[in-house]
C-alpha cells in the first residue's frame, strides 16, 4: 500500500504554488530537531480526514513562441496523467478560459475520471458567478476558490478526499515490516541499476521477485549474513528519461514512495557531477521520515583523486545537507566493484545502532551529568526544569523527556540535548528524536515526578 499522489497542474500565473501551501498548511506538523532540514517547497505529504496523500506543485506548462507548444504541454500533462492518482488542474477565474487552458484540458479529458476543476482567484461573487465559462473544458462545474483567502478551499479538499481511494488510508510509521527495507534511490544514471545488481548478484539467494505496491518497484528478498531484506527497487526512476520537462517532479515522487516503503535508504550520487537539487529534495524527505540514511558517491573511479579529495566531498556534501552531519559516507565505484561490500558492511552496523536501547538509570544518570553542565534556562526567566528521561523507541532511537512544561524548552537547549547524546551514546549514522511532555500533557506520568 502506498501514499496516493494529488498533482497541481495548469498554465503560469493561476495560483498553482498558493493552493499547494494553502493545503499544506492544513497538514499535521511534523517538527524537527535536527538543524538544517528544509521544508520541500513542491512535494509535501498531507494529512486529512484520516487519510494521507502526497501533494506535487508541478511547473506551470508554458510554450516558447519559438518551438511548438504541443509537445510541451503533451509531456507535462502525460506525465501528470501517469504518475497522479488524482489532478486538480487549476484555472484562473478572473481571467477565464484560454486557448492555453483549451490545449491541456484535450490532454486531460481522456482521464476526466481523475481530474477536478478549480476556478482559482474567485475572490467575491461576481467571479464566481462567472466560472461557467469553464463548462467548455469539458470537466463540469469548476470549484470556485480563492487560494490565498482559503474561500472554499475546504470544499475542494473535501471532493479530493472524496475521489483518492480508501487504500491511501495508511499510516506508514504503524505498518510492521517483518524485515529490513532497503530502497537505493537518486536521481537518473547514477548507477543505481548497477549497485542494486551487485548487491543481489553477490550473495546469490534470492528468494522470489514479490510485486512491488508501487506501479515501476519490485521488492526483491535476499539474505545476507544469515538475515532476510528486502531491497526497495526504484527502476522506475530510469524510465521516461528522454522526456525534458517536469520529469524531475515525478521521477522524485518515485523515490518518495521507495521511502515511504524502506526502513533505511541509500542515496546514490554520481561522485563526477555536482549534488543536484533532486539528491537535496530526496534526502530531506527521508529524514522527515526518520529513516536511516546513507550516503554512496559512485563512479569514484572517474575522479582524479589526492589526500583531501573524500574530505572536500564531505565538505560538500555536509554544506549541501547539513541535517546529513551524522550519515555514513561511502565512496564506490559500481564498474570497478571497488567498495561494494562496504555498503552492506555499514548498514548492518548501523541497523544495529538504530536498535540500541539505553536503560533508564543510564540515562537518567547522564540527564544528572548534562544539566550540571549547562542548565535549561527561558529568555523570559520563567523557572524550566527537567524531572526525568526515558527511551521510548528504538528505529529510530526516540527519547521522552519529561518537563514542567514543554514549551519553555528552547530549540538551542533541544539541539544542546542531541548533541550531547551523541557524545554519549553514539547512535553513529542514526536519526534520534526527542519528545518533550509537560505537566497536563498526554503521557505525563505524574507518579515519577521527584522536584
Amino acid at each position: 500500500m502506498r501514499k496516493h499522489i494529488v498533482s497541481i497542474v495548469g498554465r503560469p500565473n493561476v495560483g498553482k504554488s498558493t493552493l499547494f501551501n494553502r493545503l499544506c498548511r492544513r497538514r499535521s506538523a511534523i517538527v524537527d530537531f535536527e538543524a538544517g532540514i528544509t521544508r520541500d517547497r513542491k512535494y509535501e505529504e498531507v494529512e486529512e480526514g484520516g487519510k494521507v496523500f502526497i501533494l506535487v506543485d508541478t511547473g506551470g506548462i508554458v510554450c516558447d513562441s519559438n518551438e511548438p507548444m504541443d509537445k510541451i504541454i503533451r509531456d507535462q500533462a502525460l506525465l501528470a496523467i501517469q504518475e497522479s492518482d488524482l489532478i486538480l488542474f487549476l484555472v484562473d477565474a478572473q481571467t477565464g478560459t484560454t486557448d492555453l487552458d483549451m490545449a491541456i484540458a484535450k490532454i486531460l479529458y481522456p482521464h476526466r475520471d481523475k481530474v477536478i476543476l478549480a476556478a482559482n482567484k474567485a475572490d467575491n461573487d461576481k467571479y464566481e458567478w462567472e466560472i461557467f465559462d469553464f463548462l467548455q473544458l469539458g470537466f463540469g462545474d469548476a470549484f470556485p476558490i480563492s487560494a490565498i483567502q482559503g474561500k472554499n478551499t475546504s470544499s475542494l479538499v473535501d471532493e479530493i478526499l472524496r475521489m483518492i481511494p480508501e487504500t491511501a488510508d495508511v499510516d506508514y510509521d504503524q505498518v510492521e515490516a517483518p524485515v529490513t527495507r532497503i530502497a537505493v534511490v537518486g536521481k537518473p544514471n547514477v548507477g543505481k541499476s548497477s549497485i542494486v545488481n551487485l548487491l543481489l548478484g553477490e550473495e546469490k539467494q534470492i528468494v522470489t521477485d514479490i510485486p512491488g505496491t508501487t506501479r515501476d518497484s519490485i521488492d526483491t528478498p535476499f539474505r545476507y549474513h544469515g538475515k532476510e531484506y528486502i531491497l526497495v527497487d526504484t527502476a522506475g526512476l530510469r524510465r521516461k528519461t528522454k522526456v525534458e520537462y517536469g520529469v524531475e517532479y515525478f521521477s522524485t515522487m518515485r523515490s518518495i514512495e521507495s521511502v515511504d516503503r524502506s526502513d533505511m535508504v541509500v542515496l546514490v550520487i554520481a561522485a563526477d557531477e555536482p549534488i543536484s537539487q533532486q539528491d537535496v529534495k530526496i534526502a530531506a524527505y527521508a529524514k522527515r521520515r526518520m529513516k536511516e540514511i546513507m550516503v554512496v558517491f559512485n563512479k569514484w573511479d572517474l575522479v582524479e583523486k589526492d589526500t583531501h579529495t573524500t574530505g572536500r566531498y564531505i565538505a560538500e556534501l555536509h554544506r549541501e545537507m547539513p541535517f546529513l552531519q551524522f550519515a555514513p559516507v561511502q565512496f564506490i565505484s559500481a564498474k570497478t566493484h571497488q567498495r561494494i561490500n562496504r555498503i552492506m558492511e555499514t548498514l548492518v552496523k548501523v541497523e544495529e545502532e538504530a536498535q540500541k536501547r539505553i536503560s533508564t538509570s543510564e540515562l537518567n544518570r547522564f540527564m544528572e551529568t548534562v544539566i550540571e553542565r549547562k542548565l535549561p534556562t527561558h529568555p523570559t526567566g520563567k523557572h524550566v526544569k527537567i524531572y526525568y528521561m526515558t527511551q521510548a523507541a528504538i528505529k529510530p532511537p526516540t527519547f521522552v523527556f519529561f518537563c514542567n512544561k514543554a514549551n519553555l524548552i528552547t530549540e538551542n537547549y533541544r539541539r544542546f540535548l542531541h548533541n550531547q547524546i551523541r557524545e554519549m551514546f553514539a547512535f553513529e549514522g542514526v536519526s534520534i528524536r526527542l519528545v518533550f511532555k509537560g505537566k497536563g500533557d498526554p503521557g505525563f506520568e505524574e507518579q515519577h515526578v521527584h522536584d
